[in-house]
């Protein structure tokens, strides 16, 4: 079966550091794929790169078997919607206004914009902020913006980047069942992380990336083994770095 995301040798240097160092990953259709890593690991990078956002010095990323970075990469950024970390929005504009702007600019009719639009401001429960500014939107409220955004032009694939930073407990539960349905529906979700029980409750799928590269993937089971995820990405990730915690003398007693 097609890969959802494929990434083959993707590569991203700055100055003297290597981002990404030749990354490979397959994401399988119709699976809740976790990306996790140390902050600086290169997961933002990697999926920036990999959904068109980055250009990558080397690799690449197709989308359901188009290459994101060919003249069909229009074709692949269709299939997907994306909640990039840092999301830029345009600021004076509200919630709904978001929406049917750039649901309009994608090509949607009018009447789908606007029908899509009030379904997922209710959902996400951002209708009663109608005449509130995204520019005096919350942290919390402006991933549920983001996230709104990615799922108005019905994609296949959805790649997000720590969806559910700041977001309340109320409406990360609200924004989990909306994912599950949308991968039981058929659709691919890739979800990057640093919080390990958030992955193991919603991901049949994980990578660890250190360093720029993947360092163990496949089912969560594969991954983590016997024991917890935690332990698991705690053991891989430290390997290199001698894997003993430094204390603090002037705190002993």
């Amino acid at each position: 079966m097609t890969a959802a995301l494929d990434l083959a040798g993707l590569t991203k240097v700055y100055g003297a550091k290597t981002a990404v160092d030749h990354l490979d990953l397959a994401i399988p259709q119709g699976s809740f794929y976790g990306l996790v890593g140390q902050n600086g690991a290169g997961k933002t990078t990697t999926l920036s790169m990999g959904v068109g956002l980055l250009r990558p010095d080397g690799g690449t990323a197709r989308i359901f078997d188009i290459d994101v970075w060919a003249d069909s990469g229009r074709r692949a950024k269709e299939l997907v919607g994306v909640l990039p970390d840092g999301l830029a929005m345009p600021e004076r504009l509200t919630g709904r206004e978001v929406l049917t702007y750039l649901g309009l600019l994608r090509g949607l009719p009018e009447r789908v914009v606007a029908e899509r639009a009030e379904e997922l401001l209710a959902l996400l429960e951002l209708d009663a902020a109608e005449n509130t500014l995204v520019v005096e939107y919350s942290t919390g409220m402006r991933k549920k913006i983001g996230l709104a955004t990615a799922l108005l032009h019905a994609p296949r694939l959805l790649v997000l980047d720590e969806p559910f930073e700041a977001v309340d407990p109320v409406s990360a539960a609200t924004i989990k069942e909306i994912l599950r349905g949308f991968v039981a529906g058929g659709g691919s979700v890739v979800l990057s992380s640093h919080v390990m029980a958030l992955v193991e409750q919603l991901c049949d799928h994980v990578a660890v990336i250190d360093k720029g590269r993947v360092v163990a993937h496949g089912t969560l089971a594969e991954v983590s083994g016997a024991g917890s995820l935690e332990k698991r990405f705690v053991e891989l990730v430290a390997a290199g770095d001698g894997g003993a915690a430094k204390g603090l003398s002037w705190l002993s007693s």
